[in-house]
């Protein structure tokens, strides 16, 4: 479903990925985790071309996003296929990006009218539909500032998932909630990996990590250090240095 090899990515000279490789499979849940400033959310903003890398290839879902020419640096695909491509992923960020001028509602139907050129009546029941299964049906007509934070995030998956997305990426999605909201949003998020969505995750919840990730990467300074199964990564048999960022 996706591959990433070998992402060099720099910001003003200083490393922040150094030869990145992964594979995510189609209907696996993939949790990346390590300290702040591991390079973790640079690596998923790269995945969604967010952020430009140096050098590296990423594939998704069959289609090229970005090879490296014999000069060494990274040459992506023409603009219309890339646009394509990066419809195949869905993202979730940490301080949600929800537009505050737009009603919940409004929130969802936007792209999926302009970007996916749905009838604003396709695009309101398909935002019904998801607004229905993250439990804030009710919320419709509301603004960002009307919601909670837990209701925010859980608005931002629901938008996401409009678009229906091939992989849907998570950035720290429960990092700015409290214990109560961030099990809310945990609790939509277990329900999408029960259903086989592919998603990547990036995460401080260890529980998450543990009880759902098919599998974990662990990164530091800039690199895979270990990756495996929940049970391989985090069990009893985990590494010296997993047991030191675990504290």
């Amino acid at each position: 479903m996706l591959k990433a090899e070998n992402i060099v990515k720099s910001f003003g000279g200083a490393a922040v990925l150094r030869g990145v490789s992964a594979e995510v499979k189609k209907g696996e849940v993939v949790a990346i985790i390590g300290r702040s400033g591991s390079g973790k959310s640079t690596f998923l903003r790269c995945l969604n071309h967010l952020e430009v890398v140096d050098s590296g290839r990423i594939v998704v879902d069959g289609d090229e996003m970005v090879t490296t020419g014999a000069d060494g640096r990274a040459v992506y695909a023409p603009d219309k296929q890339l646009r394509k491509i990066c419809l195949k992923m869905g993202m979730v960020f940490q301080s949600y990006n929800l537009f505050p001028h737009f009603s919940v509602l409004r929130n969802l139907t936007e792209a999926q009218v302009h970007v996916l050129k749905r009838t604003r009546a396709q695009a309101k029941e398909k935002a019904m539909e998801l607004l229905s299964k993250v439990g804030l049906a009710d919320k419709a007509d509301q603004y960002p500032c009307q919601l909670s934070g837990g209701q925010s995030q859980r608005v931002a998956i629901a938008r996401a998932l409009t678009m229906d997305p091939e992989i849907l990426c998570f950035d720290e999605p429960t990092s700015a909630l409290d214990p109560q909201l961030t099990k809310e949003v945990l609790s939509v998020m277990r329900e999408l990996a029960q259903e086989r969505h592919t998603m990547i995750v990036v995460t401080h919840e260890m529980s998450f990590a543990r009880e759902v990730a098919d599998r974990v990467i662990f990164m530091a300074d800039g690199e895979i250090i270990e990756q495996g199964t929940a049970e391989e990564v985090l069990g009893e048999g985990r590494s010296d240095r997993m047991r030191e960022f675990m504290g």
